[in-house]
Formats: structure tokens, sequence, C-alpha cells
């Protein structure tokens, strides 16, 4: 599948109108139902195969972030046979009680992997949560860069490069290609 094609299947499967308050606590009349793509096992498989060469050369492990970044993480390690750590919001207050479950990660360079960033505020708090812990971060991969410059400036803040599989931009683009073809 090409680049152009997946960005039409993700916007047609998952853009949605009305009025959504996200995470951030801005409200937007669009969003991305990141479910939508990540429950199509066809779509998943292509963005794992479109995010594999983004992954940057010294990472060890694959950090999922809680819950949309889990299926794309476990995705590409299924792709790259690169073990995935699955990174809670907060805690859990039973068992273990880890806020990361997975294999140790301490002293070992970790991709953050979120599906949609925004602001990049859970992005930032998960890496700080992980780098308490010993983990190196120094990128984040993401299907759906949807905030532009004020994610970047957030994460460029923590020190996280920012390696999107698609902008806004590029997902309205081809939007508005498929409008095109659905009117021929």
């Amino acid at each position: 599948m090409t680049r152009e094609v997946l960005a039409k299947e993700i916007y047609q499967i998952s853009h949605l109108t009305g009025e959504f308050l996200l995470r951030s606590g801005l409200t937007s009349t669009e969003y991305f139902d990141k479910y939508r793509f990540e429950s199509s096992p066809t779509l998943l498989n292509e963005i794992a195969n479109q995010l594999a060469p983004l992954i940057p050369k010294d990472t060890e492990v694959l950090a999922g972030l809680e819950m949309g970044g889990i299926p794309i993480a476990t995705a590409l390690g299924l792709k790259t046979g690169l073990p995935v750590l699955f990174v809670r919001k907060k805690a859990k207050e039973y068992g273990t009680c880890q806020f990361a479950e997975g294999l140790a990660f301490k002293g070992k360079t970790l991709l953050v992997i979120e599906d949609v960033i925004t602001t990049g505020g859970q992005v930032v708090l998960s890496t700080q949560d992980l780098r308490k812990a010993g983990a190196k971060i120094h990128t984040v991969l993401c299907v759906i860069d949807r905030g532009g410059e004020k994610g970047t400036e957030n994460l460029k803040a923590s020190n996280l490069e920012k390696r999107p599989l698609f902008t806004m931009e590029e997902l309205k683009t081809a939007a508005r290609s498929l409008k095109v073809d659905e009117s021929l």
C-alpha cells in the first residue's frame, strides 16, 4: 500500500466530525478515532510497515503509551523483533504496582510510541517517568501529528524528537484527493 493510499484509508475510517473535547482540554470540530485504525488488522499492519523505517537505529525497546500506543508498539515489535514495554498513565495499585509492564528497561534506549499527538502532554509526562526509572529516550514516533508546532515545541523542551507518520495536513490532503476520487 502506498503512503497516499494509507493516508486515505486512515482518514476514511477514522475521521469524525462534530464537537469533541480533546485530552489537552481543547475543543475540536474534527476527531480522529484512533481505535478505528488500530482495530483494523490490515491498516495496523500497514501502519507498522510504514513506521518501521522511522525507528532510530539505537532503539532497544519500543515503549507503547496507554492505550493507543500499545497496539502500534506491539505491531512494530512483531515487524522488527524489538521487545515492547507497555506504559501506563499511572502505576497500577495492585500486583507489581508498576507503571511500565514488560522486560527490564533501565539503562536501555527506548522509543516512545503514541498514536495521535496534539500537545504532547502525555508523551512528556510518560517520558519523565521512564527517564526517572533509568530509560534513555530521545525520540517519539506517532501515527498522526495533529498538533503541529505546539506539540513539537513541548517535545523539544523535553529533548524529544517527534517522528510522525502523517501530519494533519497530509491527512487533509489525502481527504481532498479522496473526495475528488469519489466524485468520478
